[in-house]
């Protein structure tokens, strides 16, 4: 079965490796080491090319697939069904346990073909790619197992199957349950069979616990779980680093050339998805995260913070594309590497603050903060103290202009207005009320210069100190505490936001164009701003129902890219994108009728 590809993907991964599976219950995307890696499975962006970087099962006959997750896992049941009544099932998932005392996770993806009913015979093609698509991996065999050379490094397939029938493409009948163990180009220890489902079961086992730690809301509980699963394999866990996607390149809009790649940590999305997370009480990847925070801190040693970093910190992330790749159903370029690096984005001073602030007063810690990450934090308030009038590339990374956006000023506000809050909480009388004085100044600053006052006497806030266009972040405003929903200015700001930028039951970011023209999508993470904010305005009944409208949009997997075209209704941009599920959690949260009503 061939199919155009699409956004119709379940993510699959272990916080090392992610993988991205298709309808037909092929491995499309997914990257080596990590997620940044080489995407050895790179059906995804090899457009109509469906017979390089990938992995699937092909069925004699087939004519269906179906799939679903395991409760409260990211382990996917694909069901594959012939004419004659034959079927398979396919278990995908990538190892995470505890293990000798630290977390298991190991770059390797598991696959399971069970036989459930008739006769079935499979094929399975297993071509991984190299150096973003440049070939297919060449192949050496042995008596149980396949190595794929992948220039500087190699994997190894540990299967029952017979190898012989893989390496020639042939197909054969499955008469039991067939493992395949794609990892470490190292001998695979063990009884296969016994080994392969021991690590089912122990991952199955900690996933499902690990929801069950989580504290959420009554309604919406399906859609929650899945997208808090979903963001904390957006964390590499081996520095704490959190992407903003598991892709690259995936257009805004068709052929709009807006293929990013989002494979990196932006300090603005992780703290989104923090403090979503923190809502549920998912704690653990916090700690991972401001462990992550503080090596970037250390690194910038009280200078410039960048926009975005590599999972393991690297700075320079050079913005090159992949000509082998033809890109998303043919709509290259493919980039690898983001040039936003470079970029000056002040708001990013407040988004360190305000995740680390949390660190003095949280006692669930195991680590919390203390004096000495005060004084490093001081140093990131300063910098936000410095800037907070400066010009900049803005939230939404204008490339070819810079002014001073309301968005980064109101952060830098926060910045400081945390600090003060943590001075307090410390004992440090003397620098709350530095940090206080600074807070006000930077309020006052943007009173004077956000603020465009009408000729009718009405008027709203900019989305920058120097025009009076709009964008969606200025509903920001009152989730950063910068003022109160019933704040009048807030009011009238909302109401031109919506007039201006709201398209049906979508939202833009902004309308003005840039460097790419003007916006074709919307931006979803900024409907979900918008259904905040109707809650707020006492228009509760308008956010339900807009919410349960987003939610239909999603994926089969529950899922969300960044942006979709409020015409049609289809899905573009990365996937899943964190902001977007970030929007998920965060309204249900909001919306959500009280647990006290089933008690």
């Amino acid at each position: 079965m061939s199919h155009t590809p699409n956004l119709e993907l379940w993510p699959i991964g272990n916080c090392q490796v992610s993988g991205l599976i298709d309808q037909t219950g092929a491995l499309v995307w997914g990257c080596v080491p990590r997620v940044d890696g080489d995407p050895v499975f790179s059906a995804l962006l090899n457009g109509e090319q469906r017979d390089a970087g990938i992995w699937r099962f092909e069925l004699e006959g087939q004519v269906s697939a179906s799939q679903a997750y395991i409760r409260n896992t990211p382990h996917l049941v694909t069901t594959l069904e012939a004419s004659d009544g034959s079927a398979v099932e396919i278990l995908d998932f990538c190892p995470r346990f505890e293990r000798s005392g630290r977390m298991y996770r190991p770059v390797s993806y598991v696959r399971i073909v069970r036989p459930i009913s008739g006769n079935p015979r499979i094929r399975v093609v297993l071509k991984p790619t190299k150096n973003y698509g440049a070939g297919v991996a060449d192949t050496t065999a042995g008596t149980n197992h396949i190595r794929y050379l992948l220039g500087a490094q190699a994997l190894r397939l540990s299967t029952d199957a017979p190898v012989g029938y893989i390496v020639e493409g042939r197909t054969f009948r499955i008469e039991a349950d067939t493992h395949f163990f794609l990892g470490p180009d190292e001998p695979f220890t063990g009884n296969l069979r016994e080994e392969v489902r021991s690590m089912e079961q122990a991952t199955r086992k900690y996933w499902q616990s690990w929801v069950r730690g989580l504290s959420i809301p009554l309604e919406w509980q399906d859609e929650v779980i899945r997208c808090a699963i979903t963001l904390k394999m957006c964390q590499h866990e081996e520095t704490g680093a959190i992407v903003a996607a598991l892709t690259t390149s995936i257009p805004e809009a068709a052929h709009s050339e807006r293929n990013w790649d989002y494979r990196y940590c932006w300090i603005r999305d992780s703290y989104y998805t923090i403090q979503a997370l923190n809502r549920l009480g998912a704690l653990d990847v916090m700690e991972k995260y401001l462990g992550y925070l503080r090596n970037i801190v250390d690194g910038a040693r009280g200078g410039q913070i960048q926009p975005l970093y590599s999972v393991m910190g690297e700075s320079e992330l050079d913005e090159t594309t992949a000509s082998y790749l033809a890109g998303y159903r043919g709509m290259g370029p493919v980039r690898r590497g983001n040039a936003a690096y470079k970029q000056v984005q002040h708001d990013a001073y407040g988004q360190i603050v305000l995740p680390s602030a949390q660190g003095f007063f949280d006692k669930r810690l195991l680590r919390p903060a203390d004096e000495r990450d005060f004084e490093n934090l001081e140093q990131v308030g300063r910098m936000a103290w410095a800037m907070h009038d400066q010009p900049d590339a803005g939230l939404w990374e204008f490339r070819t202009r810079q002014e001073v956006h309301t968005y980064s000023a109101v952060m830098s506000w926060a910045a400081c207005d945390r600090l003060a809050n943590v001075a307090e909480h410390i004992g440090k009388d003397d620098r709350a009320v530095v940090w206080r004085d600074r807070a006000n100044a930077i309020a006052a600053t943007i009173d004077e210069k956000a603020w465009k006052e009408g000729a009718d006497g009405s008027g709203h806030y900019g989305a920058s100190f120097e025009s009076d266009y709009l964008d969606a972040s200025l509903l920001q405003m009152v989730e950063l505490r910068f003022l109160s929903p019933d704040n009048e200015r807030f009011q009238q700001t909302f109401s031109a936001v919506e007039k201006h930028l709201r398209r049906g039951d979508h939202m833009l970011r902004y309308a003005a164009e840039d460097d790419f023209g003007a916006p074709e999508t919307a931006f979803n993470v900024c409907t979900f701003w918008l259904i905040e904010a109707l809650h707020l305005a006492g228009r509760g009944d308008e956010a339900r129902t807009l919410f349960e409208t987003m939610l239909s949009h999603t994926t089969a997997s529950g899922l969300l890219s960044e942006d979709l075209d409020y015409d049609t209704d289809e899905l573009w941009g990365n996937f899943p994108q964190t902001y977007s599920l970030v929007g998920v959690i965060n309204c249900a949260g909001l919306l959500s009728k009280p647990w006290s009503e089933v008690r």
